[in-house]
């Protein structure tokens, strides 16, 4: 399986470096310890959604991993690496490797949707300057459909789309989330419980309002629903006996 590149322009990007080439970290650390339990959140829950849109599996999805959108030296400058993103139609595998990077000279299809977790003040996450400010590389070189602000701080998330080559800010709904159309799911802030953290987590819901699950919260639902039906029927069987049936019988 290889990329979605162009094979008529095969041979004018065999100079320029792969996702095997170019360095997939560069070399900073996480920010704090709810990132990574964040972006497993929102991937484990929107995985049947995305399952369902794409049969054959083609898509992908990045956590803290590099879009690389220009050459640089070093390498590592020419990139942006999202939190959390998600591409549509595309293998999830290259040649049978696993991705290092997301580079846009190889692949040409934009993220549908970036979203950036703010540990600071926002100001990074918000910066217009051209050619450095993360802002206008997403708007103008990248190209997200749908850019996501998510400040746990502030429990809130704001969320831009792309309208004409520039960012315009989403109003919410009635419930106060984010609908994102092209998937059929809303972005919102829900305040619980996960892996052991209380805090205003960013999840996503079905355009009905209903929160998408993941697979343990899945699994616990059911257990719950089978606990119900087994006390039931256990009421039921009482209920029998006291009128002189065996409910084996």
């Amino acid at each position: 399986m290889t990329s979605a590149s162009n094979p008529a322009t095969d041979l004018e990007l065999t100079p320029f470096p792969d996702h095997t080439q170019l360095p997939e970290s560069d070399g900073t650390f996480v920010k704090n310890f709810q990132e990574h339990p964040q972006s497993i959140l929102i991937t484990d829950s929107i995985q049947p959604i995305l399952q369902k849109r794409h049969l054959d599996g083609q898509y992908c999805i990045g956590q803290d991993s590099g879009i690389y959108w220009r050459m640089t030296d070093p390498p590592e400058k020419g990139a942006e690496a999202p939190d959390w993103f998600y591409v549509p139609n595309v293998p999830p595998l290259l040649d049978g490797q696993t991705r290092r990077s997301y580079v846009l000279w190889r692949e040409f299809i934009a993220p549908l949707i970036a979203l950036e977790f703010v540990s600071g003040d926002g100001s990074e996450e918000r910066d217009k300057t051209p050619w450095t400010g993360k802002f206008w590389i997403y708007e103008q070189v990248i190209h997200p459909a749908f850019y996501g602000i998510y400040e746990v701080k502030k429990a809130s998330v704001e969320v831009y789309h792309l309208i004409d080559g520039q960012y315009q800010l989403l109003a919410v709904n009635e419930r106060g989330h984010y609908p994102i159309d092209p998937l059929g799911v809303e972005l919102g802030i829900w305040s619980g419980v996960y892996q052991n953290i209380e805090l205003p987590w960013l999840r996503w819901w079905d355009l009905q309002g209903n929160l998408l699950l993941t697979g343990e919260e899945r699994a616990e639902q059911e257990r719950q629903r089978a606990e119900i039906e087994r006390q039931r029927a256990d009421r039921l069987a009482e209920q029998l006996r006291s009128l002189g049936f065996e409910p084996e019988a």
